[in-house]
């Protein structure tokens, strides 16, 4: 388990096969919200610019595009296919939480923008796409929105990463820290409609 949490020692362990199946699992498997997406990704491109692990960038970033696309889809069909019941039968407070800000994305934004903005949200990002297969939407449209929020989540912070690792020397020996601002940010979109709901609910 501990080596599913912590980014360089997947890294190190797995390599790129190793990125892929983080993001299938967390996109596609109910089981898989509590891995570090966002943390695993920036991680991978940092490493890719030190060399230290030989991790190569595009190779990286084709594993990470291709788990967390066809995660997405895996999704999709097992809550096109399971219905609500799919969801009904979740127990962990998170995933609840997650349905719950899912709800609100696709309330809010409509069910294309949604699929695209949950890549960017930990554990909304695991049941989102289930929700749009519950909610019916069609499999081509489903498919063109989440290979865009999957190619600009996956490419776009792995690059970064590897945009910080190129120009800072040494980079990695920082990573812990540099993590947890990740990890942080990555939270932000759940701090921020916490405190509109709360507002909402003050008013």
């Amino acid at each position: 388990m501990g080596s599913l949490l912590d980014p360089k020692l997947l890294l190190a362990t797995f390599g790129p096969l190793g990125v892929f199946a983080v993001m299938f699992a967390e996109t596609g498997l109910l089981v898989g919200f509590f891995l570090p997406g966002d943390s695993l990704l920036f991680t991978a491109g940092v490493l890719a610019a030190s060399a230290k692990l030989h991790l190569s960038l595009p190779v990286v970033i084709v594993a990470a595009a291709a788990g967390a696309l066809l995660g997405a889809q895996t999704g999709y069909v097992l809550g096109k296919r399971g219905g609500s019941a799919l969801l009904t039968r979740v127990r962990n407070k998170h995933l609840h939480q997650g349905v719950a800000r899912g709800s609100e994305l696709l309330t809010r934004y409509g069910l294309g923008k949604a699929v695209v903005l949950a890549r960017f949200i930990p554990v909304v990002r695991t049941v989102l796409n289930p929700l749009a297969g519950i909610a019916g939407m069609p499999a081509a449209r489903f498919a063109l929105w989440q290979v865009l929020g999957g190619l600009l989540w996956t490419v776009g912070v792995t690059l970064a990463g590897y945009a910080l690792g190129a120009s800072v020397p040494n980079i990695d020996t920082y990573l812990l820290p540099i993590i947890a601002l990740v990890v942080l940010a990555s939270l932000s979109p759940l701090l921020i409609e916490f405190v509109r709901s709360r507002r909402s609910a003050a008013r």
